[in-house]
Order: C-alpha cells, then sequence, then structure tokens
C-alpha cells in the first residue's frame, strides 16, 4: 500500500483514480511481466467469494468441477478453423523445453475447447452418456497488445469456462441460456453491477460459436464491459473433434456442445461502477469483511472496550456477518477510518468508553457516510438491516445510471454525438457486415448486443437508412 493512505485522485479522472484505487485499496500489485499482476489477498478474497457462489449453482444445477491441461498442441488448435484464426493473434507459443526445441509448438491455454473436445470424443459414447456438464477453474493467457489496466486487461487472468455436451440443439440452447440467467444473477445479486443481455453479432461473437450470449454492462467513463458470455457452439466443434454418440434410435449423430465464462474483469467492473473519490465501495455480498469494528480506548480502557468489541464481533458473526476487530495498536482510530473507508468496507463500528457507559455503538455506512448511534441491544439487528440496504442501494444507484444512459440515434450523426454523453447508444440495424464496419471505422464504437428483452424496433437502419431487422446497442468498450 502507498505511503500516502488516502486518494490523491478524484474520480472524474478515471483512468489515474482507478489505477491509484487499485494500488492504495491493496487489490494488486505490478510485476517485471508487463502485463501481468499480482492478485492481492483482498481482490482474491472477493475471487474466492465469486467462486463460491457460481460453484454452488453450478452443482445445483448438474455440473461437475475438472481440470485440464495449460498447454495446448498447436495442431489440436487449429482443428475448428474459424476458432483458430479468432484466437491465433493472442497466443502465446511454447516453442522449448528446456534446451531442447520443441517437435510441435504448444499454445499456453488461451481458452479449452480444443483440448475439452480432444477428451470428450474419447469418452462419448452412447446417448447414456449425454448431457455432460463440465467446468474448470483455471486461469488464461491472452497476448494483449492494447494497453494493460489491472482486472480488465491482462495477459493473464483467472476465470471459470464450463464446456457441455447435449444429445439435441434444443438442449444446447437451453443450457446457454441457463448460463446467462445464472450470471446474470451473479452480476446484479452480488455485485450489483446491473447488465444488458442479449447476443452478439456475427462479427463479435466467439470464434466458432453457432450464438454468442453476451452480458454487457456500462461504466461511468461511458464505455461497455463485457461481463461474461455464454455460447451455443452448435456441431462445429463436435464435427471437429468427432464427438459422436449412438442415439436412442441406434443411429450415431453429432452432439451438440456450449461453453460459458465470466473472470476476474468483474472486479474492474466492481471497482469502476461503485467506487467514489475516497476509494473502494462494496455490495456488501462480495466484501471480504462486510463490517469492521474499531475499538476506541487509551492504554488503561484497553481490556474492557477490546472485550466489548470482541462482543459484537461474536454476536454478529453468529448472525452470518463478516466481521473483523481492527485491533491493530501502531495506528490511530482516525487512520484506520480512512483506511477502512478506503477499503470499501460497507460497515463501521465505532465503540470506545463513551459508548459503553451509554449501551450503544457508532455505526457508519460506507455508501452515504451517515454515522448513528445504536443500542448494544440492537446492533445485531441494525447491522444485518444495513448490509441489505446498501446491497440494495448501490444495486438501484448503478441501475438508475444504466437506465438513464441509454440513448435513442436515428442515424450516424446523431450515434457520434450522443457516444460522447457516456452510455449506451440504441440503434436500429440492418444486421449487414458493411453497416456494422463502417460503424466501426467512423466511431471506434461496436455493437455490444441485440437486447434479449424484445424492445420497440425503429424503422430504418441508422447506418444506411434500409429496413431495421434488430435493435442494436452500441458503445466504445474496454
Amino acid at each position: 500500500m502507498s505511503e500516502q493512505l488516502g486518494m490523491t485522485t478524484k474520480k472524474d479522472n478515471f483512468g489515474e483514480w482507478y489505477l491509484e484505487v487499485v494500488q492504495k485499496a491493496g487489490l494488486a500489485d505490478y510485476t517485471p511481466i508487463e502485463g501481468c499482476i499480482v492478485f492481492m489477498p483482498y481482490s482474491y478474497a472477493m475471487w474466492e467469494n465469486i467462486q463460491a457462489w457460481l460453484d454452488k449453482r453450478f452443482k445445483e444445477t448438474g455440473h461437475r468441477n475438472a481440470y485440464f491441461p495449460l498447454f495446448i498442441p498447436e495442431g489440436l488448435l487449429k482443428k475448428e478453423a474459424e476458432h483458430f484464426k479468432g484466437f491465433v493473434p493472442e497466443v502465446a507459443w511454447v516453442t522449448h523445453g528446456g534446451s531442447g526445441k520443441l517437435g510441435e509448438r504448444l499454445a499456453v491455454r488461451p481458452t479449452s475447447e480444443t483440448i475439452i473436445n480432444t477428451a470428450y470424443s474419447k469418452w462419448i459414447r452412447s446417448w447414456r452418456d449425454l448431457p455432460l456438464l463440465l467446468n474448470q477453474w483455471c486461469n488464461i493467457v491472452r497476448w494483449e497488445t492494447k494497453a494493460a489496466k489491472p482486472f480488465l486487461r491482462t495477459k493473464e487472468f483467472l476465470w471459470q469456462e464450463g464446456h457441455t455436451v447435449h444429445a439435441t440443439e434444443p438442449e444446447a440452447e437451453e443450457e446457454a441460456l441457463r448460463m446467462l440467467e445464472i450470471y446474470k444473477m451473479l452480476m446484479e445479486d452480488l455485485l450489483a453491477v446491473p447488465v444488458i443481455t442479449g447476443t452478439k453479432s456475427e462479427r463479435e461473437k466467439f470464434a466458432g460459436a453457432k450464438t454468442t450470449y453476451t452480458l454487457e454492462a456500462i461504466m461511468p467513463d461511458g464505455k461497455a464491459l463485457q461481463m461474461g458470455t455464454t455460447h451455443n457452439l452448435g456441431q462445429h466443434f463436435a464435427k471437429a473433434f468427432d464427438i459422436t454418440f449412438i442415439d436412442k434410435d441406434e443411429q450415431r449423430k453429432h452432439a451438440w456442445t456450449t461453453s460459458w465464462g465470466v473472470s476476474t474483469r468483474m472486479l474492474g467492473a466492481l471497482i469502476l461502477t461503485h467506487g467514489d473519490d475516497s476509494g473502494l465501495v462494496l455490495p456488501p455480498a462480495i466484501a471480504p469483511q462486510q463490517c469492521v469494528i474499531i475499538p476506541i480506548f487509551k492504554e488503561n480502557e484497553k481490556a474492557r472496550v477490546m472485550e466489548a468489541a470482541k462482543e459484537i464481533a461474536d454476536m454478529l458473526t453468529k448472525s452470518g456477518i463478516r466481521v473483523h476487530v481492527d485491533s491493530r495498536e501502531q495506528y490511530t482510530p482516525g487512520w484506520k477510518f480512512n483506511e477502512w473507508e478506503l477499503k470499501g468496507v460497507p460497515v463501521r463500528i465505532e465503540i470506545g468508553p463513551k459508548d459503553m457507559a451509554a449501551n450503544q455503538a457508532m455505526i457508519v455506512r460506507r455508501d452515504t457516510g451517515k454515522k448513528t448511534a445504536v443500542k448494544t441491544a440492537q446492533l445485531q439487528k441494525e447491522v444485518q438491516k444495513l448490509v441489505n440496504e446498501i446491497q440494495s442501494d448501490l444495486f438501484t444507484k448503478a441501475k438508475k445510471y444504466l437506465d438513464t444512459h441509454i440513448f435513442d440515434a436515428k442515424d450516424l450523426d446523431e450515434i457520434k454525438k450522443l457516444l460522447e454523453k457516456k452510455g449506451f447508444v440504441r440503434i436500429g440495424w440492418c444486421g449487414s457486415d458493411k453497416c456494422e464496419e463502417k460503424l466501426t471505422e467512423q466511431t471506434t464504437a461496436t455493437i455490444r448486443c441485440i437486447p434479449q428483452k424484445k424492445e420497440r424496433l425503429p424503422a430504418k437502419c441508422a447506418l444506411c437508412g434500409s429496413p431495421a431487422k434488430v435493435v442494436a446497442y452500441i458503445a466504445r468498450a474496454y
């Protein structure tokens, strides 16, 4: 953590503010490897909370965890041509093992469809083997050429990737949509980040997919952030890797597959969406500590104040609150207030001799700064209430921002003007590659998604004036 504890940059200086929060809140550190970061314990604890939440839902829906190799032979990566073409610019290659040159280059896992489907082609023989529902938690390497930004864009990141095999197309489609809904729950219920769900255009979809579903959020600087994706891969990979089975009618058929994943990029969205001029603001559901207790005492009062703080902590822990007593004596209470504010802990409790004499403690909300005296007997109930309120209020605030930053455009000139207002621009689109290419060339924005929710369709394409076929959300993006 920096020697100067507090924030020196305001959030309206977005890029510098973000990097300062990441470092001063103890989320990440830089390494000698450009584009790679250390996930420090505080950010990794948030990732563990995401893992725990998702892992529970995966297992409830019949998925099991497995692990596949980090290295993928070049020949395997090339087996699905569209997939290979889409990923080759980002692949890191291993060419030597020790002092010897390898006979075939090995890709360092950019995604695992090829290595996993190779195994599936051996494991699946009959309709009785289906559906096969596996997930793995792992790291990914994509050799980004753009400027690195902790969590949002790094050469190595952490994620989960699900890979499933089904007997029919409707089952594969159902799986892709089921995981889309689980991801939406994660983002909105845990991270308090509202998202728009929908399909990617042909140009933007995952390489080798039949259909890509996406979850898109808007950040306060007006850029979109793809929070996660699910893919109905059709039979593309099944045919490339010969994943076949004998069906109930005794006919050999190609299977249908899906893949889906979310990554530590979501931590970047969390910081950007909720943080303020004083640092992080964490939704209680994701916070490593939901409540911090600061004992305030002089030396002769230490024992009884610390005992009171411990009693409060035990009471809150029993009610399911993640609580921490900051008993460090080398720092003043004021220094601790600033540190935990910077770290975004949702609720702070201050307890000292005067509070004890009045049978109360002081409670401070991180999101609003509101400070309230609460009777000791009511602390458990009040903290639980605050945890729920803060979670709800942060989502409501972020949802209001999203809803008020969706702008409608009728033509390219309007698109260009509205993109400067920091939000999604919603247009009618004819669906042509030519118009999509024109949009990116003239605005640097992309079509983020075709919304899943049915919306009023404009009569004309905003890019060419021909009849519109779909509604499209566009934005510049991370």
